[in-house]
């Protein structure tokens, strides 16, 4: 029998309106849960609010400043903008890979008003740090690689990164010039995801309740303090035409680095992406285990790159253990493998980034070529 796959992305998306469930705790969690508490027992190691945090807070913050003062008030010649702009993106994405992320999801501190100001620097390197919460600390951190539900996964018709999405003709090329298009992310949000969000009152087909008060206020406040550093100011020292380029370059750079790290962690061979059963709106495993098999790590004994990623090489443990310090996450990742490997829980994990890398492009071309 014929199966008529476009009438089957259809239902898949009426699904999306239902709230999902996950399967009973098998155990798991709790175990994992027992033996991560008992880690914090002792008093030298910290859940939060951990001095090494204050100091790469200051060092990330400091270098952005300082790599902005030398682009805007010190460079005149190419051979000294280009590395200037490289580095500034590098380090725009590493504000949000280490302030931000924490902040936002309560890992950063114990305190309400220290994790609300270090999420709000999302703010200051263009994004909105309000609609962040919706989209990625609800949505992609509850419903991880489940089509429909879990919008990191949507690129539109440009991309199908999940067996669940309608493959067109075009995406047989998309192992090529999908990264060419990760380097724009960063400008489509500076310019349009969030005030598109704010004005449909929807994230994708996803409705959550629009910023108000306070929150509408730091909404524009954001955008304002943003597009005065990224335009504004540099026009006084320069033309437009070198402010245009040095903004895109700095904004490629960050869309890049930003895509390719969170693509590494889900959108590669060895994630799961699984569908709910349709009748009970279920899926089948528990929620921990639903995160260890639809998240991969990589690099976890890389010390520069987990500071420069803010841990998001280890994003198993940032997935299970979301309101708890990336400082921490080496040594949470040598439990969870452990009790992983006691309850029979595939843990995945890439040795390198590159072999990450490759494994992610391995992915695009087999979702380009297959139904």
């Amino acid at each position: 029998m014929k199966v008529n796959k476009s009438h089957q992305f259809v239902v898949l998306e009426k699904e999306t309106a239902k709230k999902l469930k996950f399967g009973k705790n098998s155990g798991f969690k709790t175990e994992l849960k027992r033996r991560v508490d008992e880690l914090f027992q002792n008093p030298d190691r910290k859940a939060r609010d951990c001095p090494q945090m204050y100091a790469k807070t200051i060092i990330l913050l400091f270098s952005f400043f300082g790599l902005y003062s030398l682009l805007v008030l010190v460079a005149q010649t190419w051979w000294q903008v280009i590395p200037l702009c490289i580095m500034l993106g590098v380090v725009t994405a590493g504000i949000g890979f280490g302030i931000q992320h924490d902040g936002a999801h309560h890992a950063y501190s114990d305190s309400l008003w220290i994790n609300k100001l270090m999420a709000m620097s999302l703010d200051l390197i263009g994004g909105s740090s309000y609609i962040w919460h919706w989209k990625h600390d609800v949505l992609h951190h509850t419903y991880t690689n489940i089509a429909g539900y879990d919008k990191d996964l949507d690129v539109g018709i440009l991309g199908r990164l999940s067996p669940s999405h309608p493959p067109l003709a075009f995406h047989r090329w998309q192992h090529y010039y999908l990264w060419f298009l990760y380097g724009f992310i960063a400008i489509k949000w500076h310019f349009y995801d969030d005030f598109y969000c704010l004005i449909v009152g929807k994230i994708g087909d996803r409705r959550y309740p629009r910023p108000k008060s306070s929150n509408l206020v730091i909404f524009f406040a954001g955008k304002l303090v943003f597009f005065a550093l990224a335009f504004v100011i540099p026009l006084q020292f320069h033309g437009r035409s070198q402010v245009l380029a040095s903004y895109v370059l700095v904004a490629v750079t960050l869309g890049l680095v930003l895509s390719v790290v969170f693509q590494l962690a889900h959108v590669v061979e060895e994630a799961d992406f699984p569908l709910p059963i349709a009748e009970l709106n279920l899926i089948e495993k528990d929620w921990a285990v639903h995160q260890i098999e639809t998240t991969i790590n990589f690099s976890r004994n890389n010390h520069l790159m987990t500071w420069l990623l803010g841990g998001l090489n280890f994003q198993i443990e940032h997935h299970l253990f979301p309101n708890i310090c990336h400082i921490n996450y080496p040594e949470i990742s040598k439990i969870v493998e452990q009790t992983c490997r006691e309850y029979g829980v595939r843990y995945n994990q890439h040795i390198s980034f590159w072999s990450g890398l490759s494994s992610h492009y391995r992915w695009l071309r087999k979702m380009g070529t297959t139904v």
